[in-house]
């Protein structure tokens, strides 16, 4: 009997070992051999423990599973009242575009056999036989983008950091996955570690980098301890070292633990906190491309940027960007959270209206209650009434609507949410983790959140100078928290109004 089950941390905070233990435990009771596999998610949350049985028809779900429900795992499994029939086959599955992801939850994450059969190191072994102009010729060609948020194209960052000349160079995976309702990073680490290791390979044979580091949050124990483990493996199979599968080309991967701040996630705080100095943001120029980690220069990517390498190079340029719209090329692991009915990681092309993820794919509010607003892109997106549910999901059609995609996060909210409150949460937040760089954000944002509590008190002719001090935020903050934090604001008073107006707190 084989069984897979989860070791994702969602899975995990749901009872996932626990699920596995009582496996192992009923197995041992009767007599019967089972391998457990612990795999990464499918995303499903909803779902979660998410347990798969091997049967000649395929791999059957049955979920969410609790202890109670194992001993029915030993007998009729069509009778089971949590069989779900097989996961390839739900909607939720049949209706992605699974590049990026096209392991996770299939696989054992720390199985590089298993990794090699399902497609992994095709794109490296090609990459192997172009020269460093032809790799970020390919990766500019597929139009990949920034799945950090800033949305900048990789092919550009990668040729300046091949071209600039040292005696050094970096490939820096930022792995600091801060956003609220982001989880595509931790997930991908879980779950197909060695698609992130490939990726970082490939980036350096592009630009001559020899060492890579992958910056992990602290919050994230399973997934430290998977990349190190993957890491490991990939060491003694001579994927990473002296010479990369026998190539001659020189590449290591460090796995660094950061200390819990939020501003490290913008690439120059982190490029501080990896050389031991204080988490706070460098002024731009120099560019981290040109004198980053240890003023040499430094590839600073995001964890599904890096990640999604190997698929372009094993499809090809072409393949990857035939899908999406506009300058957004590709797919995009939508991440959906928040008061919605089916939760979690939903991989597609770019293009879904705001509207189908969440009436169609989220199912719409968990209560029942209409949707009032959708944050996108973490605490620092901007809100979206359902007047905006048509924007198609792109970078530039999120800015023509006052917004951003950041790390495709999506937060939904029903009609009972305060966005007075909401925008209120966005000030104090910022003021909470600014690194005290600079004077706008350090400063402002601790206003921000005194105007908006004059604000709430009835004082409406202090919305004018809230809009002043964003404009000012905006426009003066050294980096994206400072630079950002007006989006959720501004939104929230633009497209909720009655949430701001003294009538209100009256009426309450």
């Amino acid at each position: 009997m084989k069984v897979y089950i989860p070791l994702d941390s969602a899975a995990v905070a749901l009872g996932a070992d626990e699920v596995a233990a009582a496996v192992q435990a009923e197995a041992a009771r009767r007599g019967v051999p089972v391998e457990i596999v612990r795999n990464g998610s499918h995303g499903m949350v909803w779902l979660e423990p998410l347990v798969e049985v091997v049967t000649g028809a395929g791999r059957v779900g049955f979920g969410p599973m609790t202890v109670a429900d194992v001993p029915g795992l030993f007998g009729d499994i069509a009778a089971h009242p949590r069989a779900l029939g097989q996961v390839a086959e739900l909607p939720w599955m049949k209706g992605q575009t699974r590049l990026t992801f096209a392991r996770v939850g299939v696989i054992d994450p720390l199985s590089l056999a298993e990794y090699e059969a399902q497609g992994g190191l095709s794109g490296l072994r090609r990459a192997l036989g172009m020269d460093k102009a032809g790799i970020v010729a390919e990766v500019t060609a597929s139009g990949l983008r920034g799945r950090g948020g800033a949305g900048f194209p990789t092919g550009i960052k990668w040729k300046t950091v091949s071209e600039a000349v040292a005696d050094r160079k970096y490939i820096v995976c930022n792995a600091d996955e801060g956003d609220s309702a982001t989880f595509a990073d931790r997930m991908l680490m879980e779950g197909d570690p060695f698609t992130l290791i490939e990726g970082m390979i490939i980036a350096g044979l592009a630009t001559g980098a020899t060492k890579g580091f992958v910056y992990i949050r602290s919050e994230y124990p399973v997934a430290i301890r998977v990349m190190q483990a993957a890491c490991d493996l990939a060491r003694d199979a001579g994927l990473l070292g002296a010479s990369v599968m026998g190539s001659g080309h020189r590449f290591d991967i460090e796995i660094r633990v950061g200390a819990g701040a939020y501003v490290c996630g913008e690439e120059t705080s982190l490029l501080n906190s990896l050389e031991g100095k204080r988490g706070v943001v460098r002024a731009k120029p120099p560019l981290p491309a040109l004198e980053g980690f240890m003023g040499k220069p430094t590839v600073v990517n995001n964890v599904i940027s890096l990640a999604t390498v190997p698929a372009i190079f094993e499809k090809g340029a072409a393949y990857y960007k035939d899908f999406g719209l506009g300058r957004s090329r590709g797919t995009i692991p939508l991440q959906i959270a928040g008061n919605v009915r089916f939760g979690g990681l939903y991989e597609t092309a770019f293009g879904l209206t705001l509207g189908q993820i969440v009436d169609d794919i989220a199912g719409g509010c968990a209560s029942g209650r209409p949707v009032k607003a959708v944050q996108v892109g973490g605490p620092l997106g901007a809100y979206h009434p359902r007047a905006q549910f048509d924007t198609p999901f792109g970078y530039e059609e999120f800015a023509g609507q006052g917004g951003l995609i950041g790390h495709a996060g999506l937060t939904v909210f029903d009609d009972s949410a305060d966005m007075l409150k909401q925008a209120r949460f966005a000030m104090e937040f910022c003021a909470i983790e600014s690194c005290g760089k600079c004077t706008p954000c350090r400063i402002g944002a601790v206003r921000g959140t005194e105007t908006i509590d004059r604000i709430a008190k009835g004082d409406a002719a202090a919305i004018p100078l809230l809009t002043d001090l964003c404009n000012t935020m905006k426009a003066g903050s050294l980096c994206a928290l400072g630079g950002f934090t007006p989006y959720p604001v501004m939104s929230a008073l633009t497209h909720f109004p009655d949430d701001f107006s003294p009538m209100k707190e009256a009426a309450e």
